[in-house]
């Protein structure tokens, strides 16, 4: 075992590119024979610089760089409060008092050089963002200045520099946030309209899935009773069937949320809207409208437009990608082709084709003739824009129009702000979870009372499906269900 121990005391030794070999031979032969090993180990330890993993305290800018009033720099961990004796000079020479903004002076913990005069202030955990103990220091955003401080940090060996989202995790382990808001906040930061904001503020500050998770919980304690204690004195009677209806209730929620057209994705990422056509007839004018600027070259030769045009658009708080494309026909130029095809592609994985035509080219007195080369990315989803209708002496009859274009309409209006419902799945992954949950609870209906375990464990799976949208899976939880909802043994 002391050999072991002789060549681990080595090896940490030999880490220290100053110590020459006779040095550390030298080192290790002065410890008298009776000194064990581990004492040895012991004290070179003390001298090693600490790893990342024992450095448990982190700090990072929490505003973005650049010259403003404010800058706020945040440090958060078990040394919290130790960094703050180390950089924090105040008036009252003493701990700071919990969530109280303190004027002081920020200083270097070596040079005991002054770099600003903020204010600086203390979460105490866990009533703090990490639940840690978190301080802030609130100085003047200038980069001379906010490099000083987080220099001046970085001098303090038992911290370090947060990783991207650390204290967002550090929120998520402590208890602060689940897997959701945590989504939410990030979708909460990168919201550019209203709509996303409010659905990201909604995500962010409740904990949406967890009455699904409660259901369903209660579903299987429900049926975890009556495998354990059986019908009878201990048990109410019809306990198989209340869980059988509570499950279908379940089951029909969750498919409302899952039929909603992916609006909570579309939402947040941004409705793609194509707009296509044939050349000339005002699909660039449409996109500079609604840019309300001169976003696309406007002509009247055909073919003006070659590749794609992306503009993102704020309209009536409904994010939207407009994508202009190039006029759809027969052409033997080679770029021309080639943008023709991209705009084929844009229009298939679009959300929203908007196909713009030129009223007088494709309408006579009695009907519309749609031009051929825009037949295949026509769908019964396609909207229509029948443009230049001022050079059309006779218009046609909206009978004619829907017979023959047929009544498509985004169910949002920009006049009033009506909306619909919010959606409760914001991310891809939200929805293969709750899928997945929906298709246990099913696969529990179809089993009878006789199947009651497998059905339990059908049950079981779906709330951890549930769970793992949220980032909680417990199984204490069905305990506690049991205990509280059912009188056993009374």
């Amino acid at each position: 075992m002391q050999s072991v121990i002789l060549q681990n005391t080595r090896r940490i030794l030999s880490l220290r590119g100053s110590i020459s070999c006779s040095e550390r031979r030298a080192t290790i032969s002065k410890f008298p024979p009776n000194r064990t090993r581990l004492q040895i180990c012991t004290r070179s330890h003390s001298s090693l610089v600490l790893s990342d993993a024992q450095r448990r305290t982190i700090y990072a800018l929490s505003t973005p760089m650049g010259k403003a009033g404010v800058a706020v720099i945040r440090i958060s961990g078990p040394d919290a409060l130790k960094v703050w004796k180390s950089i924090i000079k105040s008036a009252a020479q003493r701990l700071p008092d919990p969530w109280k903004f303190q004027r002081c002076k920020i200083v270097h913990p070596e040079r005991q050089e002054v770099l600003d005069d903020g204010l600086a202030v203390f979460f105490k955990s866990p009533k703090s963002f990490t639940s840690e103990d978190v301080v802030e220091l609130h100085i003047h955003s200038g980069r001379a200045i906010i490099s000083s401080v987080l220099n001046a940090l970085s001098a303090l060996s038992f911290c370090r520099p947060a990783e991207a989202g650390e204290f967002t995790r550090r929120a998520f382990q402590g208890g602060r946030l689940d897997l959701t808001q945590v989504e939410g906040l990030k979708d909460l930061i990168d919201a550019e309209t209203e709509t996303q904001r409010r659905i990201a503020l909604q995500a962010a500050g409740v904990a949406q899935f967890e009455h699904l998770r409660s259901g369903i919980i209660h579903c299987l304690a429900m049926v975890e009773a009556l495998i354990d204690f059986g019908e009878g004195e201990d048990l109410e009677e019809g306990v198989f069937e209340q869980a059988r209806a509570k499950a279908f209730q379940l089951h029909q929620t969750i498919q409302a949320h899952l039929e909603d057209g992916r609006r909570g994705e579309i939402i947040r990422s941004g409705l793609r809207v194509a707009i296509f056509g044939p050349p000339n007839a005002g699909k660039s004018s449409l996109l500079n409208f609604l840019a309300q600027r001169e976003a696309a070259i406007v002509t009247s030769l055909p073919g003006t437009t070659r590749d794609i045009l992306e503009l993102s658009l704020d309209i009536g708080g409904l994010p939207l990608i407009v994508a202009d494309t190039a006029g759809l026909r027969a052409t033997d130029d080679l770029v021309e082709s080639i943008g023709i095809e991209r705009a084929k592609s844009m229009v298939q994985a679009s959300d929203l084709s908007l196909c713009v035509l030129s009223l007088p080219e494709i309408y006579d007195s009695s009907c519309f003739h749609i031009p051929s080369s825009l037949k295949d990315l026509i769908t019964p989803e396609t909207c229509f824009l029948l443009n230049k209708s001022d050079l059309l002496q006779t218009q046609p009859s909206d009978i004619q129009i829907q017979s023959t274009l047929g009544k498509n309409a985004w169910i949002a209006s920009l006049e009033t702000g009506h909306r619909t419902a919010t959606p409760l799945i914001t991310h891809a992954r939200q929805r293969t979870h709750l899928t997945s949950a929906s298709q246990f609870i099913a696969s529990f209906l179809q089993y009878s009372s006789e199947d009651i375990v497998l059905g339990a464990e059908e049950l079981r799976y779906a709330a951890q499906a549930v769970g793992k949208i949220s980032g909680i899976i417990d199984v204490e939880d069905v305990l506690d269900a049991v205990f509280r909802d059912f009188c056993i043994g009374k």
